[in-house]
């Protein structure tokens, strides 16, 4: 019983320590201090009922901890982030020669995949804006017409272009004046791209440019989609709400509603009509085109059906021979 009381004392120490080191070094808040105190004192239990400690714990006692979680039905994401306080913690003790080795050196952390972006079909889409253009039309003169104009001007534009809510919203006036068949976009990082619009995005924003000019407190905003006073343009979050109104408008569940979900449908629609990945890229904005690949399946999808749908073996008529 002294053996292991001294064994927890010892584990208690070794974990202060840490938790000192990241309040005292890094700044970290009580919410993360809970959170790696919690992850660990988890690791350092499983590690005392395998009658081992943090200074003798191997590579295989770590797997170990990792497979026990992975039994319990943890995610992959809960898991990784349990390695990744570990491998703190060893690293600290590393560090502090408490320690003559880190054993989550060689340790994978557990494969998280990527999640598949949420996207609207085209025909949800099609309700969706069809279902702002009959607001446009049906909407109370003065401001309550000017939001509904704004609101479709911004629903097709973004589905038009695959803008980034923060590039939409901040669009200036003047960004027609040259061109209004392109958008000139500065992205991340400075980076300049041209995004066409098509002819029902460019239709609404001149409709909600002519309200905007006939009025006299927006006239002089610099913004393309003002606040109802001009002085600035609407944010993400109104955007966001005033999307969600109109998916409850158009019987669609709001919750799958929002400008990214928006920028995602423009991707994957593009790809299953035969746009190339690289292109989708460009219009995007991606730096890398690894982080457009998210839309590979539905690439996949389209080659599957080109298959089903052309190749002389998919039909069941001619796989039968004789």
């Amino acid at each position: 019983m002294a053996g292991t009381k001294n064994a927890k004392a010892v584990h208690d120490s070794e974990l202060a320590l840490f938790l000192d080191m990241l309040m005292a070094e890094r700044g970290a808040a009580a919410h993360t201090i809970d959170a790696y105190t919690r992850d660990i004192s988890d690791f350092l239990a499983f590690l005392a009922a395998k009658k081992s400690s943090a200074a003798k714990a191997s590579a295989d006692n770590v797997r170990a901890y990792l497979e026990s979680l992975a039994g319990k039905g943890l995610a992959p994401t809960s898991r990784a982030r349990k390695l990744s306080a570990i491998r703190q913690f060893f690293r600290f003790l590393l560090g502090e020669g408490l320690r003559a080795d880190d054993p989550t050196s060689a340790i994978d952390s557990p494969k998280l995949g990527r999640p598949l972006p949420k996207i609207l079909s085209l025909s949800e889409v099609e309700t969706l804006i069809e279902t702002a253009k009959l607001a446009c039309d049906t909407s109370a003169e003065g401001a309550p017409r000017r939001r509904a104009l704004r609101l479709y001007a911004l629903l097709e534009t973004l589905y038009a272009s695959g803008l980034r809510v923060s590039e939409l919203i901040a669009l200036p006036r003047n960004v027609l004046a040259a061109d209004d068949r392109v958008l000139t976009i500065t992205g991340k990082g400075g980076r300049e791209r041209l995004v066409p619009l098509n002819e029902a995005a460019r239709g609404a924003l001149a409709a909600h440019l002519v309200l905007l000019e006939d009025d006299e407190g927006l006239a002089a905003s610099l913004w393309l989609f003002p606040t109802g006073d001009g002085g600035q343009h609407i944010t993400r979050q109104r955007l966001g709400q005033e999307l969600k109104g109109l998916a409850l408008a158009a019987n669609l569940d709001p919750a799958r509603v929002s400008p990214h979900v928006l920028r995602h449908a423009f991707a994957s629609h593009l790809l299953e009509r035969g746009a190339d990945l690289r292109t989708v890229q460009q219009l995007l904005g991606h730096a890398d085109i690894s982080t457009t690949q998210i839309y590979t399946h539905v690439i996949e999808e389209r080659l599957r059906r080109l298959v089903e749908q052309h190749h002389p073996l998919a039909q069941a008529h001619l796989t039968k021979r004789r």
